[in-house]
């Protein structure tokens, strides 16, 4: 789910570890006050010839002040959606945004006018992640990013569905993670952890053909970039808004630099190694497949060129997109099953009629496992782990529902108003998987569910991430029942955001069913 990697404003509006966030404000009001005084009403920028309704706003500050409160962004914007409509325009500091809330022009942004709103910010934060851009979901819209997608859509393909490879990687992966949830006996215990070691091992496996038994060490520096990676994104402060402000000192910014060399180490290591032994037989993962498309790419030498920072960045991207989107998925469905006992007793019922308890599910009973297929749509649903898509700029002048809008506009996708609107949605709020059936009991796609975007933007992960969550998922409801311990109320749905949506911590109780008591076949 690459497209997971930035969910939402709380980069924005956070401050720099730090620095006092008492003083960033003081400073900047008191620029404010300079620039309103020296320049009055004609400091405003030119807006859209048909502005879109705009929140207030303060020279330098923007509309930041509106956008405060403790409330998460994603949120915030459905509160101001109320008041402004379902399309409205906010500064971001000195950048014009727009932010959509609504389905249809959510499809109009990323698919009708997919091409004019296929560009993205330049932000110091994701420019250090990637290398100045090198990679796919942060990297500007050019000839260069179009070959360098479809090389990696290329090489993504010999995963998919079909391949058996993937299936392969995740039903291994699937025995470690099923023994390791079921040493916990009876007790309760938090499946955060195991199940991220596993998809974690899964995408090791799929970029560099490394496989890792629980507590390797590899294994747990791999874990502890990743996450520092993620933590510190998504408390990058003001930095992103204001790029001038990396002149001061910065703890977080301090921390990623220590993280992303970290990672850049291990993986040019991998590569380094890739390179030394490639043949000319299949691909043995992603790395190879990169190397190879990347020889084969036909480019001219006036062109510009992918690079090894290109394909270090996809590897990259794998890592800092793949694993935390996935993790957070399954464990928000299982949130919903302890929530919903009788959906998982639905979906095991169903897997005991189509598959049994003999053989391991594999990818060619997605087709025979409709309602397990929609546990999986709803949960992304309910709780998307990107509520806001990472920023979209205007590539030309354009518009937007009647709306003009110019050149070098940001464009923010609230995700979250668009899976909850109750004009498309009946009761929102509900985990209800038979929404994506229809009388027939054949599956249905609304159009308002857009879990992985849409259009040149869409997620170019989405089959492999889909067929890593069925593979997943109806492996452990095949093999094991999840139910709340003795006393224990539901886990909180509220959930914590940072740079994805996670659910706060908590503890699930793990019983073997018929036939699985050993944890796999």
């Amino acid at each position: 789910m690459f497209t997971g990697l930035v969910s939402s404003l709380a980069p924005f509006i956070s401050f720099p570890p730090s620095l006092s966030p008492s003083l960033v404000v003081l400073v900047l009001f008191v620029i404010s006050a300079v620039v309103f005084l020296v320049a009055g009403p004609r400091a405003r920028a030119p807006g859209p010839p048909a502005p879109l309704p705009c929140l207030p706003r303060l020279p330098v500050l923007g509309s930041l002040p509106w956008l405060g409160g403790g409330v998460a962004p994603h949120l915030r914007f459905c509160q101001l959606a109320l008041r402004y409509g379902s399309v409205f325009a906010l500064h971001l500091g000195p950048h014009y945004t727009v932010v959509i809330n609504e389905h249809r022009h959510a499809r109009e942004v990323l698919l009708q006018r997919g091409r004019d709103y296929a560009g993205r910010p330049n932000m110091v934060t994701t420019s250090l992640l990637t290398r100045g851009g090198k990679d796919i979901a942060f990297s500007d819209f050019s000839p260069l990013w179009k070959l360098h997608r479809r090389l990696v859509h290329d090489s993504f393909s010999l995963f998919g569905e079909g391949s058996g490879r993937l299936q392969d990687v995740v039903l291994s992966s699937v025995d470690s993670l099923c023994a390791e949830l079921l040493a916990g006996g009876r007790r309760g215990f938090d499946p955060a952890a195991a199940v991220t070691r596993a998809v974690t091992n899964v995408v090791c496996t799929l970029v560099f053909s490394a496989t890792y038994r629980h507590g390797d060490e590899e294994l747990q520096e791999v874990m502890r970039y990743n996450d520092g990676i993620v933590q510190t994104i998504a408390g990058g402060g003001l930095v992103d808004i204001y790029p001038w402000m990396k002149v001061f000192p910065s703890r977080a910014l301090r921390r990623l630099k220590a993280c992303i060399a970290v990672r850049d180490r291990l993986l040019t290591r991998k590569l380094e190694e890739h390179k030394a032994s490639l043949s000319d037989g299949d691909p043995r993962d992603l790395l190879d497949a990169l190397l190879k498309g990347k020889t084969a790419s036909g480019q001219k030498p006036e062109d510009e060129t992918i690079t090894d920072d290109h394909v270090l960045m996809t590897a990259a991207e794998a890592f800092g997109a793949g694993v935390e989107t996935t993790s957070t998925t399954l464990l928000w469905i299982l949130v919903y099953l302890l929530h919903h006992p009788e959906v998982q007793e639905r979906v095991q019922k169903e897997l005991d009629e189509q598959v049994g308890a003999e053989r391991p599910v594999c990818a060619s009973d997605r087709a025979r496992l409709p309602y397990l297929d929609c546990v999986i749509n709803e949960g992304m649903r309910i709780r998307p782990v990107s509520p806001v898509l990472i920023p979209h700029i205007a590539m030309t002048d354009s518009s937007i529902g009647g709306h003009a809008v110019r050149r070098g506009t940001r464009v923010l996708v609230n995700m979250w108003a668009i899976h909850h609107d109750p004009e498309h949605w009946a009761r929102p709020d509900l985990f209800n998987p038979d929404r994506f059936l229809d009388g027939r009991g054949r599956r249905v796609c609304p159009p308002g569910f857009l879990p992985f975007g849409a259009g040149p933007r869409v997620c170019v992960g989405e089959s492999l991430a889909r067929l890593e969550l069925f593979l997943f998922l109806s492996s452990l409801l095949q093999r094991m029942s999840f139910t709340l311990p003795r006393g224990a109320a539901p886990p909180s749905l509220q959930g914590r955001l940072g740079v994805v949506l996670q659910p706060l911590p908590y503890t699930v109780v793990v019983t073997p069913r018929a036939g699985w008591e050993g944890g796999a076949k």
